[in-house]
């Protein structure tokens, strides 16, 4: 039996899917595209699901990259054509921004590992009712946030900014960082501007507190990435 493909959607060499990649090993054969410097696909409905991943500029910067407002119209394509999506930061921003809703910038910025608290709804979600608390711990770093897409369910929070996760239809927004674990860092962390971003929000000592407060979380956000992510590929990718 062939294997369903999913189509990754990339934004910057560092950014990969991480521990949802460990997730989808084994049950999907994954299409990356960097969105930077590579064509979209024609035709959104050539995968199963897609995979948006995060990255440093915003949905909204369209005039001087193009190519985000290229990637909006595929992903407004992409829903009309009820493909699952899975976007991750940047990516549940686009989403939203497919959706018809709105993205700005926040009040401040939300860098570092904090918790984010699932509402009821998440408790009946065909994915996040995986969870069995109420607050888990996750990596954020962001600085613009969206409004609820019409028609879309929130699912979840943080002290911060009230807009972390959302489900509409096969779709989902996730804002935080679950796919980030001490590997995924020390990647972002290689790259000047993302470590000099860190230490600009957080002071000099960011880059090893934040690492320390990375590991101490991934024992349960890598397992957790893995489940929901298999979650969304059984229920909407092939369900």
């Amino acid at each position: 039996m062939t294997r369903p493909t999913i189509l990754e959607l990339r934004h910057a060499e560092c950014e990969s899917p991480g521990t949802y990649g460990a997730g989808l090993a084994g049950l999907a054969d994954v299409r990356t595209v960097r969105t930077w410097r590579e064509e979209l696909p024609t035709d959104p409905r050539d995968f199963a699901g897609i995979l948006v991943m995060g990255g440093p500029m915003g949905a909204n910067d369209g005039a001087t990259l193009p190519w985000i407002d290229t990637e909006i119209a595929f992903l407004t394509a992409a829903v009309a054509a009820e493909v699952p999506i899975w976007g991750v930061c940047l990516g549940s921003q686009l989403l939203a921004r497919a959706l018809g809703a709105r993205v700005f910038t926040g009040p401040a910025g939300e860098v570092g590992v904090a918790e984010v608290t699932l509402t009821d709804d998440a408790r009946t979600d065909p994915v996040f009712s995986a969870i069995t608390e109420s607050t888990f711990p996750a990596m954020h770093w962001h600085y613009d946030t969206f409004t609820l897409p019409d028609g879309a369910t929130r699912l979840a929070g943080s002290q911060r900014y009230e807009n972390q996760l959302y489900r509409h239809g096969p779709h989902y927004g996730v804002q935080f960082h679950l796919e980030v674990d001490t590997d995924l860092l020390r990647a972002w962390l290689d790259v000047e501007d993302y470590r000099g971003e860190l230490v600009a929000a957080l002071g000099p000592g960011a880059p090893a507190s934040v690492a320390t407060d990375v590991a101490a979380a991934q024992t349960i956000t890598a397992p957790l990435a893995a489940t929901l992510i298999r979650r969304w590929f059984d229920s909407f990718v092939i369900g």
